[in-house]
């Protein structure tokens, strides 16, 4: 029986919109994708680490807050761009991470570990959180953090584990594929040491996926270690959903990579980078030429695009806060 968890709504006191300075704003390259002189908006800014952000079909804009104590549950919050306000959807959201609607606008989460569910979760619109796979071969998840829904319904998923107390149960840190119709979860590839961000192709033939290694899993009794690898990684899905023939598109070398992503309509990959010395979204082509890069105000987490009239907006989580910038696609 799946675990639930009540979610109640409740309201936060809305920022006001401000630009960003423009100091703080840099495109290095440019073939069009930002509109001119891209400034990051602030749409609100009273979280911990804000993750997730994902557009339901309606235009509302949900995304993660994610607390550091194990004690704290997290939360789901939602942004109207109607109205420029901002609620708390979700109160008690168990570490939801990466969040994602399937065609039929039903909300995915990614909950992660230290205190969380450790499942791929459903949050319905009533505010109930409930495991949809909840353990692989009897056994829990490292920590679900990121997932993308290809055309096929089949929702793709990376269990890493960054920070958490729970002992780890499976061998790996693998891309789960579950498959809605028939309610399994199988591996779709073990080819990446750590997997973080994913993203799918407009045709659903390519899987993107951000290897960001650190060489840790958080738990107290290990150290830090020294970074392993981070790169973006491209996998063909096969008929079958797994995934293979794996191409190394960016190697990040001794910096931090991408965490969250999303891919345009065109096919172009927009990513959240973390590396001190040149952090913010890079935007690469299929093949991994960096065409754009738009300097954020803080380390960036995740992104994605708005729904219908607002297509041409990218909703950007960074630090404790939600922006947006405008783009060409």
């Amino acid at each position: 029986m799946s675990r639930e968890f009540h979610c109640k709504s409740l309201c936060v006191s809305f920022v006001s919109l401000t630009l960003i300075s423009a100091a703080s704003s840099s495109l290095l390259a440019d073939d069009g994708v930002f509109a001119v002189n891209p400034e990051p908006q602030l749409l609100w800014n009273g979280g911990e680490f804000t993750e997730g952000v994902a557009a339901r079909s309606d235009g509302l804009v949900f995304f993660s807050d994610i607390p550091s104590d194990p004690a704290t549950s997290g939360r789901i919050l939602v942004y109207n761009p109607a109205t420029d306000k901002t609620q708390v959807f979700c109160a008690d959201s168990s570490k939801s991470n990466g969040l994602e609607f399937d065609s039929g606008d039903r909300m995915l989460a990614c909950c992660g570990a230290n205190g969380g569910l450790r499942a791929l979760c459903e949050v319905t619109e009533g505010g109930l959180v409930r495991g949809v796979s909840e353990l692989f071969e009897k056994k829990p998840f490292n920590s679900p953090n990121d997932l993308a829904v290809h055309p096929d319904g089949s929702v793709y998923f990376s269990d890493p584990r960054y920070v958490g107390f729970e002992p780890l149960a499976l061998p790996g840190m693998w891309v789960f594929r579950f498959d809605p119709k028939t309610g399994a979860t199988t591996v779709a590839t073990k080819f990446a040491s750590k997997p973080n961000g994913i993203g799918i192709s407009p045709d659903g033939k390519t899987i993107y996926v951000a290897n960001t290694d650190n060489g840790s899993v958080g738990l107290p009794d290990q150290p830090a270690g020294s970074k392993k690898r981070m790169t973006l990684e491209a996998f063909d899905i096969a008929d079958d959903g797994t995934l293979n023939h794996r191409m190394t598109l960016v190697d990040f070398g001794g910096e931090d990579g991408i965490d969250g992503m999303t891919v345009d309509a065109s096919g172009r990959i927009f990513a959240a980078v973390r590396s001190e010395k040149r952090f913010g979204i890079a935007v690469y082509s299929p093949t991994g030429s960096e065409l754009a890069f738009l300097k954020t105000p803080t380390l960036p987490s995740n992104c994605c695009f708005g729904a219908g009239q607002d297509g041409e907006t990218l909703y950007i989580t960074a630090g404790g806060e939600l922006y947006c910038v405008k783009v060409k696609i």
